[in-house]
């Protein structure tokens, strides 16, 4: 079977990319050939099933701050292919999406079957094969062309592009074509902890800062309770960031809490000893102060090894100190981690040294481009994983079809 362009991997980038590339190119013939039974399997599950499309930024420079791996690399990309034109994409489709508070974007049918439809619905007018359970096993380029190997059948393509995510054996065709692989690890995933201090208060969510002891790891944001420990905006990024880091200590670290990010212990013992006076006669454990969610306060006054009926008056020096360092650097032990909700995001893949960022073509092996995770490129929760699939599947379509 002979095609103009094969894409490996029936992904969100996979499907963007030979869609794009079938319209700008009408006369080409195009497959895609995916492993599983079953394509777009995380375009089905992301965003609790609603499908995170994008994120409600419309500047690169800002956009780009939010990966971890890939910032530099996607200002360009950016330039050409970014949000906005996603949004445009879509409703060009008849596909409207919607902003919400946090700046991520949905389609408004608040479901991802949306965006699937669409997908296959497109694939199909355009005439675009899909070949299901077709896993690549060999890729080699012979005779001017690329040659490609599955358990079905051979197939030969004048080019090729791999949106494979992380898969490793795609990974490993791809180190004997002589490229290299940054291994991967997990990123976006949630702090376990067992700690008096938060075992009884799942669900309670507050604004603070959160840094790794030992590392240059911090951030500030909404941090949330759960049943295992830390997660939230906050825990998330800082997992994503220190995604290398942290496997390196195998998920076994302290994280230190400012749960009133912006003042040091020094400035809120002295506000602690202003408020002795002010509520002398109240009792410490009765009243949250400092907007502190009401069972958070109570807890680290107990850690604080404040007495329950002790009032603000009768607080020694020693007991001001403590609470003051419970209020803005609680440490605490991390003894592993979850994986946050279904969206697995892995750091790792091809050396980005290796990519031409114009075309997302391989600067090794010509007529080879890339599109999506299977770049060492990740980004923190809110729809940037997906921009990034459907910016470098635009910009390899253009550059296939040119």
């Amino acid at each position: 079977m002979q095609y103009d362009i094969l894409i490996i991997g029936g992904g969100a980038a996979g499907f963007f990319a030979a869609i794009n590339a079938a319209e700008m190119d009408p006369g080409a013939k195009i497959a895609i050939l995916e492993r599983g039974k079953e394509v777009l399997s995380k375009v089905r599950i992301s965003g609790g099933g609603r499908c995170n499309v994008t994120h409600a930024e419309f500047l690169p420079k800002e956009l780009v701050k939010n990966y971890p791996r890939g910032e530099k690399e996607l200002r360009g990309p950016f330039h050409q292919f970014m949000t906005g034109d996603t949004i445009a994409w879509f409703e060009e489709r008849n596909i409207e999406l919607k902003i919400e508070e946090d700046g991520r974007m949905f389609p408004v049918s608040d479901t991802s079957e949306t965006i699937i439809n669409c997908f296959l619905s497109e694939a199909e007018g355009l005439k675009i094969q899909v070949r299901k359970s077709e896993a690549v096993k060999t890729l080699h380029w012979k005779d001017s062309h690329w040659e490609v190997g599955t358990q079905k059948s051979t197939l030969s393509a004048s080019k090729i592009l791999i949106a494979t995510g992380s898969n490793p054996k795609i990974w490993k065709l791809l180190e004997k074509l002589g490229h290299s692989i940054s291994a991967a690890v997990p990123s976006l995933f949630t702090f376990n902890i067992k700690d008096n201090r938060i075992a009884d208060l799942p669900g309670i969510s507050t604004h603070a800062e959160v840094k790794v002891q030992g590392e240059k790891l911090q951030d500030e944001g909404p941090v949330l309770i759960t049943h295992w420990g830390l997660s939230g905006p906050a825990i998330l990024r800082l997992s994503a960031w220190g995604a290398r880091e942290l496997h390196d200590l195998d998920y076994n670290f302290n994280v230190e809490v400012n749960w009133l990010p912006g003042f040091s212990s020094e400035e809120i013992l002295e506000q602690l000893k202003v408020l002795k006076f002010e509520l002398a006669k109240q009792q410490v454990f009765k009243k949250a102060q400092f907007e502190l969610p009401k069972r958070l306060w109570q807890n680290l006054v107990t850690a604080s090894k404040i007495e329950g009926n002790i009032t603000w008056a009768d607080l020694n020096k020693d007991e001001l100190l403590r609470l003051a360092q419970q209020l803005t650097a609680a440490v605490f032990q991390v003894n592993g981690k979850s994986t946050f909700k279904e969206e697995f995001v892995t750091a790792g893949g091809i050396d980005l040294k290796e990519v031409n960022f114009k075309t997302f073509e391989s600067r090794i092996q010509n007529n080879l481009f890339f599109a999506g995770e299977v770049l060492n490129i990740d980004a923190v929760t809110g729809g940037f994983n997906f921009q990034n699939a459907w910016t470098g599947g635009y910009l390899a379509a253009k550059a296939m079809t040119s």
